[in-house]
């Protein structure tokens, strides 16, 4: 089958919601962001936040730790109690400047999609972008045909992807599933993502892996994410 180049998207840029009390950091980031195409709307302390977010429509809401008047757990626990506010149900990261691994968990569990340590980079925003869905494309023909060298060598990477992310998907969905053996097979996968032009189930990769080394025994939510990836990766390979 030839491989054919994405269509140019028309979807609208993404809108951030940028909450940090810090002036340098908040430019950074808001900079950054759009810089990697998004709209980013600026706000310095958590009682602004939390009413930014229930006037309007966020599809990222990005929330310092630390805040005056609220933090960040406190403004995503508000806007999830809230089924009128506007962005009740939008993708929400937690930045911070001092974060631990426990910390880390936490802020997951409380229903974070991701941790923003800072200082970082704009590889980092970009990858938080990659969180929404349909930011990232989950078939990139014209990233595997450049790594690959040619359609019917791609053809062939993505068929034996294919092959592993079925039988990976079946073992995931067990109940006897072991996370403490996924690490090397996840560090194979991630090489043939690049590969295949997976970059959006590469970054779950990459989400599974920090969250199996951080906690092997408490990632069942992180492995059930992670099946839904490979489920529609699947789907896209089979069109």
């Amino acid at each position: 089958m030839a491989a054919t180049l994405p269509a140019p998207s028309t979807s609208p840029p993404p809108c951030v919601l940028v909450a940090d009390d810090d002036p340098a950091s908040c430019r950074f980031l808001c900079e950054g962001l759009r810089s990697l195409g998004a709209q980013a709307t600026a706000c310095a302390d958590g009682r602004q936040a939390l009413q930014q977010a229930r006037a309007e429509t966020f599809d990222l809401l990005l929330l310092d730790c630390r805040m005056p008047g609220a933090g960040a757990r406190e403004v995503l626990a508000a806007l999830r109690a809230d089924p009128r506010a506007a962005s009740a149900n939008s993708l929400a990261v937690a930045s911070s400047a001092e974060l631990g691994a426990a910390e880390r968990r936490d802020l997951l569990a409380a229903g974070f999609r991701e941790v923003l340590c800072k200082p970082c980079g704009v590889a980092e925003l970009r990858h938080l972008l990659a969180l929404l869905p349909g930011t990232v494309p989950l078939l990139d023909d014209a990233a595997a045909l450049r790594a690959s060298g040619d359609a019917a060598t791609m053809q062939a990477l993505r068929q034996l992807l294919r092959g592993e992310l079925a039988l990976l998907h079946q073992e995931l969905g067990m109940p006897d599933c072991d996370p403490t053996t996924l690490d090397d097979r996840l560090h194979r996968l991630r090489s043939s993502c690049g590969f295949c032009g997976t970059a959006a189930l590469a970054a779950e990769v990459a989400r599974l892996q920090q969250s199996l080394r951080e906690a092997p025994h408490d990632a069942v939510p992180a492995i059930a994410q992670f099946r839904s990836a490979v489920q529609l990766t699947l789907q896209a390979l089979d069109t």
